[in-house]
């Protein structure tokens, strides 16, 4: 119950964060509408007749899991602005263990991304997606799941840098070449051996796939658009975050005692 509590707590904050700070929830769907309406409907006009399948749509869901993703592993980042402003070392001297404060951090972070979703959700039916009712619940905690997920992939590579200017300056070229390898605007199905590779090990390609996944179950596209089943990209998502949180809260922790 005390570690329960802890982590309530910790996550509480980033809420409380957000609810001062308004701005980065309407920044956060900036990108996600540039990428629909502009990039997305670009792409539907000259290529959707030639693949077989409505590309503006193919896009969204894309940009759905990349935003989940995305947003909450650059928000993970604020954790190193705490330790600068030695906010966390009064974390690190309560009785709760660390994964306690990295698991409310994470928590935290991914409710903070969570309410893009309604955003997200509008700018899907402005744009003419069929919603599917029971596909779209079952999305829902599919999304939170891959919050969670991207959370743990904040906390790898914040752990490693000390303080945030660098991670600022670093942490895209971790992000932004993922859009591209994770298949967010194209099609990861027939790829050039040395991209099927770099796809495969890239985290966000699990959680755009997942996604689409779940939603083209049962249509005629989902050959063309899909590459994994659903519960392997779960299964793959599961090692992934067990792999991250794990060494990315040991790197953190060792970097606290050395300070």
């Amino acid at each position: 119950m005390k570690m329960f509590n802890a982590i309530l707590i910790i996550a509480y904050r980033d809420i409380l964060k957000l609810v001062r700070d308004r701005r980065r929830f309407l920044g956060g769907l900036i990108f996600p509408i540039v990428s629909i309406a502009i990039l997305g409907s670009a792409l539907d006009s000259n290529l959707s007749k030639s693949v077989g399948f409505n590309f503006l749509f193919f896009v969204y869901f894309g940009v759905l899991a990349q935003n989940m993703f995305a947003s909450t592993a650059s928000g993970i980042a604020w954790l190193i602005e705490d330790r600068q402003n030695d906010f966390a070392q009064s974390f690190f001297v309560a009785p709760i263990s660390r994964y306690t404060i990295i698991l409310g951090k994470i928590l935290g972070e991914s409710f903070v991304s969570f309410t893009q979703i309604l955003g997200l959700f509008l700018i899907g039916y402005l744009v003419g997606v069929p919603f599917d009712v029971i596909k779209f619940l079952i999305l829902i905690p599919i999304l939170f799941l891959i919050c969670i997920f991207g959370g743990s992939f904040g906390v790898l590579i914040m752990a490693n840098f000390m303080d945030k200017r660098s991670i600022d300056q670093v942490f895209p070229f971790f992000i932004f070449p993922q859009f591209f390898l994770s298949g967010v605007f194209t099609p990861m199905i027939d790829l050039p051996s040395y991209l099927m590779i770099l796809s495969r090990i890239t985290p966000m390609f699990y959680a755009v796939d997942l996604v689409r996944g779940i939603y083209y179950s049962g249509s005629l596209e989902y050959s063309k658009i899909v590459v994994n089943h659903p519960i392997y990209n779960l299964f793959i998502i599961g090692i992934m975050f067990s792999v991250f949180l794990i060494l990315g809260t040991y790197i953190f922790v060792k970097s606290e005692k050395e300070r």
